[in-house]
């Protein structure tokens, strides 16, 4: 798994400048578009024919398993806004660190994944979960960049992606298991690398750490050790030291045989040692 894993990661680097440039831009333009028309047809017809509907897309109606992404997930144009200028920056950032393709290749991974549980299970997709697993790969990239709550209170990335994976274990526990197959892209691409989000508690001992034991003569080998000199720079001639003379200034003479140090003093006036 670790050499197929290495193989993807040289393959996505390679021809990281193919795919779409850009997609979460494109995908908040064309939301933008969706909500304009949804506000000009309030009867909701352009809605009704590119939502997510298991019965359509069974009939062969095939183009609602991509067309649902562009669906606005709100209907207040404030919080529209705001979430769709807030998953294009962190697409940006994450599109910026892995590569076009494999950024492309994440977000359609999250699709097909969201559209094969959505059909077995009978549930409506919607983009919410998408858009969540993009905040989850910002956060394990960047789990120490903050963002301003409600543009007032500052909170690291780790601490959103702790909370919302507080929210996918009640849903787990509830038997509610859709919100947990929506992230497998996220799980398929990161892999061991989502310890890096997680609390300290929740992360595995190393193999160092469960092997190391405390020395108890540890003061015996402490005392075996040779003291330190407490200066950088000693003075060959005199004994002076940078640290009992600060203001000093200390050089090495190339003309002596060997690594002698002499203060401002006695660098043009010693017998050089041969």
């Amino acid at each position: 798994m670790k050499n197929l894993r290495r193989d993807f990661e040289r393959f996505c680097y390679k021809h990281r400048y193919k795919g779409i440039p850009n997609l979460m831009l494109w995908i908040g333009i064309s939301m933008a578009v969706m909500y304009l028309f949804m506000q000009i047809d309030p009867s909701g017809l352009l809605y009704r024919v590119l939502c997510f509907d298991r019965a359509a897309i069974l009939h062969g109606q095939v183009w609602r398993l991509f067309t649902y992404i562009i669906i606005p997930t709100d209907s207040r144009i404030l919080f529209l806004a705001v979430s769709m200028y807030f998953y294009y920056v962190i697409g940006k950032a994450i599109e910026s660190s892995w590569g076009t393709l494999r950024f492309d290749l994440f977000y359609l991974c999250g699709v097909v994944i969201t559209d094969i549980a959505a059909l077995l299970m009978g549930i409506d997709a919607t983009a919410g979960y998408l858009n969540l697993s993009l905040l989850l790969a910002f956060a394990t990239l960047y789990p120490e960049n903050q963002v301003l709550l409600f543009f007032i209170i500052p909170l690291k990335m780790k601490y959103l992606a702790w909370f919302y994976f507080a929210l996918v274990i009640v849903d787990v526990l509830s038997l509610r298991f859709f919100s947990l197959f929506a992230l497998l892209n996220y799980f398929l691409f990161f892999g061991a690398d989502i310890l890096h989000v997680l609390p300290d508690f929740c992360k595995p001992k190393s193999r160092f750490q469960r092997k190391q034991r405390p020395n108890p003569n540890w003061a015996r080998d402490y005392q075996k050790k040779p003291p330190q000199p407490s200066y950088r720079h000693k003075c060959t001639v005199c004994g002076r030291t940078d640290t009992d003379h600060p203001e000093l200034e200390f050089r090495y003479c190339s003309k002596c045989s060997g690594y002698y140090c002499y203060c401002m003093d006695h660098i043009n006036d010693h017998a050089h040692i041969q």
